[in-house]
């Protein structure tokens, strides 16, 4: 099996060790990105029959953008303002770490089949979330997952106030 297929089967079960070989791995890289975009990717056909094609491409870049502020927001609160003693981290450990997280989001595709789009989407973000505390619980070397969902709630809390202002001022134009 192809390395950047078995490494996001392993991401999507949640496999630590998975979490420390990205985080270690800055060749990982573009993997972590084809990771985000083909799940957004996977997002946006699964919505394909509302959203339309051109919310395909739209998605995929938005889904870009918000993982590049995401993880800064989770190095700045987890890596500087919150570390435990033994937080070793750079902002590319985050970025391949979450990349990959990304990866439970390829079932959305599942989104197609009438009548499940809802639940499809609700599974594949709490497989996400789910995700995302294993990797950012690796990258920063944390103990605790406590702390490190602690640190993904704050960093969520701290993304959307951003969105809400940046669209409260985008619709003002």
């Amino acid at each position: 099996m192809p390395v950047f297929l078995s490494r996001m089967i392993r991401a999507s079960r949640l496999d630590p060790a998975l979490y420390e070989e990205v985080e270690a791995d800055s060749g990982a890289f573009r993997q972590a990105v084809a990771v985000v975009v083909l799940s957004s990717i996977a997002a946006g056909i699964g919505v394909v029959q509302k959203a339309g094609a051109s919310g395909i491409l739209a998605g995929a870049l938005s889904a870009l953008i918000s993982w590049l502020v995401w993880s800064y927001i989770i190095f700045i609160i987890g890596g500087r303002l919150l570390p435990e003693p033994q937080t070793s981290t750079d902002y590319g450990e985050l970025l391949r770490t979450i990349g990959f997280a990304s990866a439970p989001g390829l079932i959305r595709v599942l989104g197609v089949i009438p009548g499940f789009a809802g639940f499809i989407f609700l599974l594949a973000s709490i497989w996400m979330v789910a995700a995302m505390v294993v990797g950012v619980r690796q990258a920063l070397d944390y103990k605790s997952t406590l702390r490190a969902v602690a640190v993904c709630v704050a960093g969520w809390i701290v993304q959307a106030v951003i969105l809400g202002i940046i669209l409260y001022f985008a619709g003002r134009m």
